[in-house]
C-alpha cells in the first residue's frame, strides 16, 4: 500500500521562503538562501543571488530551514496518550510471532501528539508494533497531517518488526509460555520463517506444476512472503550486543533485508556492526536506565556508531521519548559528540535512506516532496523554536 496519489496537495500555489540558512542535507549548508514549492513538491533551491520572484513569500529573517524531520521508529498512535489500556493497541500478546498484524489498524491518527509533532517539524514517522513478541507486525509508514490513516500513509507494510532480548522473555514469562529464554525468541522467529520458506516455496511449485497441490491459506506465512523475498526490510529490537548479533545472525542465515533498531549497546561493537554493513536506528536516547538491558546505555552511541562507519539514525521511541523532542535527541547526540551535521542527517536524510524513501523525503532537494520545518536559530540549540512547518507544500497551524 503506498500512497502518493491520495495526500492533500497545495495545488497550484507558488511558495517561496527566503533569507534562510538552508540545511540541504545531501549537499553543503547554504548560508543565505531560498526554498520554492509548487503542486507539494520543492521546485527550486539556491542561493538568494539567484532567488525568483514568486508571489506568496515567506521571509525567513535568517532562520534555519530543514527537511521535514523523520522520526524511523515509534508507536505514536498506536499507544494512545493517556488512555492507558484503552489506547494500547501496539502489542497481541497472545502469540509470540504475530506477522499478520498490520500497524496502520491500530494508529489513531486523532492522537494529540500527532498535532504535537507537526509543531515540532516531524512530519513523517515510521510506525511499529511493540516488541512483546518476537515478530510484532508489518510497520507503516505515514505523514503526520491528517485524520484517516489510508489518507496519510506513504507505505504500509514499510518493514516487519521483530524483537529479541528482554520484553519477549518476559512477557511469556508471565504467561508461562514459549519464548522465556533468548534461545527460545531467536528459535521462534527462526521457525517463523522456515515455515514461511516452506509455504512460499509450495505456493510457487504449484503455480508451474498441475500435481502440486497448493498450500492452504495461512494468513501468518503470507505476510512474511515479502520479507523474505527482500521487498520490505526487518527492522529489528535489539538492545544488548548480544542480541545485536544475534540479529545479524538470523538477517544472514535468512538473506534479510534488515536494519537493528535501538542498538543501545552498539558502541561496545561498532566495529563489528560496521564489518556487517547493517544500519542502526538509536534511541530513545534521553530515558534513564530502566531495565537490565540498559544498562550500558549511553549519549555517545550515535557518535561512536557514525565514526566507526555505521548508517546511523536516531529516533524517539514515542511513547518512550515524548516525539517532540526528536530534534532534542539529535542535539544531545550532537552534544556527546556527534557531528552537528551527522546529528541533523540522523532526523532527516539518514531515516528517509533506511525507510527506502530518499527519493521523496530527507533533503531540500527539487522534485522530492514539500516538507520543511524552519527554526528561528541554528536547531541544535535548546532555544531553537519552530517558526513553521510544511507538509507536501501546505503550512502546518501547530
Amino acid at each position: 500500500m503506498r500512497g502518493p496519489s491520495i495526500l492533500k496537495r497545495c495545488e497550484d500555489i507558488i511558495m517561496l521562503i527566503y533569507n534562510a540558512v538552508l540545511h540541504p542535507m545531501d549537499q553543503p549548508i547554504i548560508p543565505n538562501g531560498y526554498v520554492q514549492l509548487r503542486d507539494g513538491k520543492i521546485t527550486a533551491v539556491g542561493p538568494m543571488e539567484q532567488c525568483p520572484a514568486d508571489t506568496e513569500r515567506l521571509d525567513a529573517h535568517g532562520g534555519h530551514l530543514l527537511p521535514g524531520l523523520i522520526d524511523a521508529h515509534c508507536h505514536l498512535g498506536i499507544f494512545g496518550e493517556s488512555l492507558g489500556e484503552e489506547g494500547a493497541d501496539g502489542n497481541e500478546i497472545t502469540d509470540p510471532w504475530t506477522p499478520q498484524l498490520r500497524a496502520i489498524d491500530g494508529i489513531n491518527p486523532l492522537d494529540r501528539y500527532f498535532a504535537e509533532a507537526r509543531a515540532a517539524g516531524v512530519t513523517t514517522v515510521a510506525v511499529a508494533p511493540g516488541s512483546a513478541n518476537a515478530i510484532g507486525g508489518q510497520i507503516a509508514v505515514l505523514k503526520t497531517q491528517g485524520r484517516v490513516i489510508d489518507e496519510m500513509v506513504l507505505q504500509a507494510p514499510a518493514a516487519m518488526k521483530l524483537a529479541l532480548g528482554e520484553n519477549p522473555k518476559r512477557v511469556y514469562r508471565c504467561r508461562e509460555e514459549t519464548p522465556q529464554t533468548r534461545m527460545a525468541t531467536a528459535a521462534v522467529i527462526r521457525e517463523a520463517l522456515g515455515k514461511a520458506r516452506e509455504y512460499w516455496n509450495k505456493k510457487r511449485r504449484a503455480e508451474t506444476d498441475a500435481e502440486e497441490d497448493a498450500p492452504n491459506f495461512d494468513a501468518k506465512l503470507e505476510a512474511l512472503g515479502p520479507l523474505l523475498e527482500g521487498k520490505i526490510p526487518a527492522h529489528i529490537h535489539a538492545h544488548r550486543a548480544d542480541d545485536m548479533a544475534t540479529a545479524i545472525r538470523i538477517a544472514n542465515e535468512f538473506h534479510l533485508n534488515y536494519v537493528l533498531i535501538h542498538g543501545t549497546e552498539g558502541y561496545l561493537i561498532a566495529d563489528y556492526v560496521a564489518k556487517q554493513n547493517v544500519p542502526v536506528v538509536t534511541g530513545p536516547l534521553l530515558t534513564d536506565r530502566s531495565k537490565p538491558e540498559l544498562s550500558n546505555q549511553s549519549l555517545k552511541n550515535p557518535a561512536l556508531l557514525t565514526q566507526a562507519g555505521v548508517h546511523t539514525a536516531i529516533c524517539t521511541d514515542h511513547p518512550e521519548i515524548p516525539i517532540p523532542y526528536l530534534m532534542l535527541s539529535a542535539a544531545m547526540a550532537a552534544k556527546a559528540g556527534m557531528d552537528e551535521e551527522e546529528a541533523l542527517r540522523a532526523v532527516t536524510l539518514t531515516p528517509a535512506e533506511l525507510l527506502g524513501l530518499a527519493d521523496r523525503l530527507g533533503s531540500l532537494t527539487p522534485g522530492k516532496d514539500g516538507d520543511l520545518v524552519l527554526y528561528d536559530r541554528p536547531p541544535l540549540e535548546l532555544a531553537a523554536k519552530v517558526t513553521a512547518v510544511y507538509i507536501n507544500g501546505e503550512a502546518i497551524q501547530p
